[in-house]
């Protein structure tokens, strides 16, 4: 037996949640299926280490114009960490302490000129392959553009620093482009950018956003539902799942993050960009670990190099006995965020006054329904792929932050992108909204 519905949504994350609720408004019957146990995809509040850590996507920011929609529509409340007392950091070899005022500084001078032609190149973050002549910087990696600055030893380790943070990858691979796109959606303020991606957070997890989105939808929610393979053509398609059930559907919305998606079973096959795209695979490949140290200490962050297996530490929450680090490495496969001997030994390339207690995280990598972090595009993937990434295909739509055109990676771009494909639905179907 074979069921029906208007619009089959494959993921239940930000973005697939969205396209559900927005399609739902004009009366579409919208069925989502998500294949973990949970709702909210690489989004992910979960209780450990004593406190409500978020696994995945965590920070946002007024200047994220659609998920502050969010934030204003539900009623949540925003919260930060504390702001950090203490800066360490390397010149070389050598480990630097001082203050985040002084890091910044430090930083300035490279980050306004490796940034300075933002606006020329991006000039519309909206439209972000829009400028004439965008594919002759969209071939260089960040590595290349931040080793033609000269800078100093400890000007260069800095900046460097920062950035594989941004990038969660050996800066070698992540493109230029995805610099300029973030700062972009800052109007070319690196210092604003650095705020709008690591300071802010909803202060009951993201969880508050999944449940708020899912609770205002009548979308029909299978969690534990993994969809094993597509057929399509003009007039609809059907979607078999691992357990053998068949759905046919007007519409299909697609909400697989760039890696994993060209591994999925679709027929007609998805088009070469989106195809090249997924083999390619991004950038970012880092780790993100979770860190109880014994109290109390001083508010702190840290940063090394891509060289390390945690190249960027902070106190994420204070306690009076206590504290939480959120680390950051460039490569996953060099640590794990369940081992802590191992982060316990990254840690002592900055400071060895610090008694972990238990560590946690998440390998998305590993994870079957990833096979990523958050997006940063490798050379010339953004001006060979993102336009098809976004284009449908027949009757196959395309969602995810991963093909959003302002904040790709983050929680506003799964809202854009579940805006915009719900958007083209309505269209199609020749509903009124």
């Amino acid at each position: 037996m074979t069921e029906v519905a208007d619009v089959v949504v494959v993921g239940g994350g930000i973005a697939g949640l969205i396209t559900a609720r927005e399609l739902g408004r004009d009366g579409v019957g919208v069925t989502v299926l998500e294949a973990r146990d949970r709702l909210g995809g690489r989004v992910w509040t979960d209780r450990r280490l004593g406190r409500d850590l978020e696994m995945g996507g965590t920070w946002l920011h007024w200047v994220q114009p659609h998920v502050w929609a969010e934030v204003t529509r539900y009623g949540l409340a925003v919260t930060r960490a504390p702001r950090p007392e203490e800066a360490y950091w390397l010149a070389g070899d050598e480990v630097r302490r001082g203050t985040l005022d002084g890091f910044m500084e430090l930083i300035d001078p490279g980050m306004r000129r490796l940034l300075s032609e933002t606006m020329r190149w991006i000039p519309r973050p909206d439209a972000p392959v829009s400028a004439p002549g965008l594919e002759s910087v969209d071939g260089f990696s960040l590595q290349d553009r931040l080793s033609g600055l000269d800078l100093s030893v400890e000007e260069y380790s800095a900046n460097e620093a920062a950035w594989v943070g941004h990038f969660n990858a050996p800066l070698e691979d992540g493109a230029f482009t995805s610099a300029l796109r973030w700062t972009a959606a800052t109007a070319g303020s690196w210092h604003l950018m650095h705020e709008a991606s690591a300071v802010f957070r909803l202060a009951a997890g993201t969880r508050s956003l999944v449940e708020a989105i899912a609770g205002d939808t009548d979308a029909d929610i299978r969690t534990r539902t993994e969809v094993r393979r597509i057929e399509h053509d003009s007039a609809g398609a059907v979607l078999t799942t691992t357990a053998g059930d068949r759905i046919r559907a007007r519409r299909v919305v697609l909400t697989l993050p760039q890696n994993l998606i060209g591994e999925l079973d679709v027929d007609p096959g998805l088009c070469a960009e989106k195809r090249a795209a997924s083999k390619e695979k991004t950038a970012s490949k880092g780790v993100k670990v979770w860190i109880r140290v014994r109290g109390p200490i001083e508010p702190f962050f840290a940063y090394s190099s891509a060289a390390h297996p945690l190249s960027v530490a902070r106190t994420e929450f204070v306690g009076d006995d206590d504290a939480v680090l959120v680390s950051f490495g460039a490569d996953a496969r060099r640590i794990s965020p369940h081992d802590a001997d191992a982060v316990r030994a990254a840690l002592r390339v900055w400071r060895d006054d610090l008694d972990v207690l238990e560590v946690t995280g998440h390998d998305w990598m590993a994870d079957p329904y990833s096979r990523e972090t958050w997006l940063m595009h490798r050379p010339h993937q953004l001006t060979r792929y993102l336009t098809a990434q976004q284009r449908p295909e027949g009757v196959l739509h395309f969602a995810g932050s991963d093909y959003a055109d302002i904040w790709a990676g983050f929680i506003d771009g799964a809202v854009e992108s579940g805006l915009r494909v719900a958007r083209e639905i309505r269209t199609g179907l020749g509903t009124a909204h």
